[in-house]
């Protein structure tokens, strides 16, 4: 759906290539910050690239480039000037001076599709207190800010959880984050003790990460379609950068393996703001305490190794970089070669055409049966719950009902067949 207050801004964007840069990594930089732009309803107009072997502190890019882009913004009526860079408070100020229009950085962009995209309470809460933390040092610059609109729309400088706080004292800032802080250490407590629980199962989490719309959500939903429970609902998805902040946690049913849990997370991003990772941790942590990691990969994106970096990248920041992983090389279909098909460790699926499918549930299952033995259990009809337990967390491979006891034979995992020791009565080696 259209933005309104946003609808037909237009945009220059400014991009500081800093010496020793890679060309292809710049390139790419500027695309992508288009494509942010553009998902916000903000048409790029012009394109400024600055050399820069040392960083103006006044205005990142120096006067005499100042100068030309003031001129260009003039020139193509541009009402925002978007940089590829972080820009310091004062580089913001100077800078909103000189043009005479509005200017955001990256990172106030990124964080204003955030606050456009939050759904849930733990997404606001979470994209409002980096907004904050953002905005404290720069309040004198998006005062300013606030009377170069030129008519066209918004601002987009104190966007959201900013509307009202670029009008509040320093003080009255801080007291409100801290007061969101609270919020977030209560909604953090909520998440560990659902992770508690889910563990309590015994059902292996399986966790879908990637770079931004790559189809982490569209998997979810298809796998859900085919395989989910009937109270199971879809989780959002829009062919748009960070359509999805929120983890969702469903329960899929595959039939004749073991049933899990698949979680869907944000995306990842290069340069992702360092206020949102830290406002995020704990959204983004969900992947640590995964048993299997599926990462969903756009692989006709010509940028798709820089995204399979990235995400690398942030996995091993975030202490993820050691859980198993499964590569999944989505939306196939745009690319030359035959799929779906399992090269290595990555398959080639196409989740909107659902090809693919069994290939990943098989791989998946292939992890997750890792230390698995197949059990023989003789549960007393005073205790059939444990009939479910199985049904829920195993994979049930005879079942007969005799006169004193239900017989069933099934592949479990060790915590399970812990939990249900005094019913086995024998047993294999692992499977694996």
């Amino acid at each position: 759906m259209e933005n309104e207050n946003n609808v037909n801004r237009r945009a220059i964007l400014v991009g500081g290539r800093k010496d020793g840069m890679d060309e292809d990594a710049f390139i790419t930089g500027m695309d992508e910050l288009a494509g942010l732009c553009r998902s916000l309803d903000i048409e790029p107009v012009g394109e400024l690239v600055q050399n820069i072997i040392k960083e103006d502190s006044a205005t990142y890019i120096g006067s005499g480039k100042v100068e030309e882009l003031a001129a260009e913004v003039a020139e193509k009526g541009a009402d925002i000037v978007v940089f590829n860079n972080t820009l310091s408070p004062a580089q913001l100020t100077n800078l909103a001076d000189a043009v005479d229009t509005e200017v955001l950085d990256r990172t106030g962009l990124i964080l204003n599709i955030f606050t456009e995209r939050a759904r849930s309470r733990e997404a606001r809460l979470q994209t409002d207190y980096a907004h904050l933390k953002y905005m404290l040092p720069r309040l004198v610059g998006l005062r300013r800010n606030l009377g170069r609109q030129g008519g066209t729309g918004g601002s987009l400088s104190n966007k959201g959880s900013g509307e009202k706080a670029i009008e509040l004292d320093r003080r009255k800032i801080e007291k409100e984050m801290a007061s969101l802080r609270r919020e977030l250490e209560d909604v953090e407590r909520i998440r560990s003790e659902q992770r508690k629980k889910r563990s309590a199962s015994s059902l292996a989490l399986v966790s879908l990460v990637g770079y931004t719309n790559a189809g982490k959500s569209s998997l979810m939903n298809r796998l859900l379609a085919d395989y989910g429970t009937a109270d199971e609902k879809n989780v959002y998805t829009a062919d748009m950068l960070f359509a999805t902040l929120d983890t969702s946690v469903r329960r899929i049913e595959p039939e004749g393996r073991r049933p899990f849990l698949l979680s869907d997370t944000v995306g990842f991003i290069s340069d992702l703001p360092t206020d949102l990772v830290q406002a995020f941790r704990s959204t983004l942590e969900e992947a640590l305490y995964a048993d299997l990691l599926v990462e969903v990969i756009d692989c006709s994106d010509p940028n798709y190794k820089m995204h399979m970096d990235v995400t690398a990248q942030t996995l091993k920041d975030l202490g993820a970089g050691e859980i198993p992983i499964i590569y999944v090389m989505n939306k196939a279909d745009k690319v030359s070669g035959d799929y779906p098909r399992k090269v290595g460790d990555r398959i080639y699926v196409s989740v909107q055409e659902n090809l693919g499918m069994d290939l990943l549930l098989d791989e998946i299952e292939s992890v997750l049966s890792v230390g698995s033995t197949v059990e023989k259990f003789r549960i007393p009809y005073s205790d059939s719950g444990v009939e479910g337990v199985l049904r829920s967390e195993a994979i049930v491979q005879e079942c007969r009902y005799e006169a004193d006891a239900i017989m069933i034979t099934a592949e479990v995992k060790p915590e399970t067949a812990g939990r249900l020791r005094k019913y086995i009565i024998g047993g294999q080696e692992p499977l694996h």
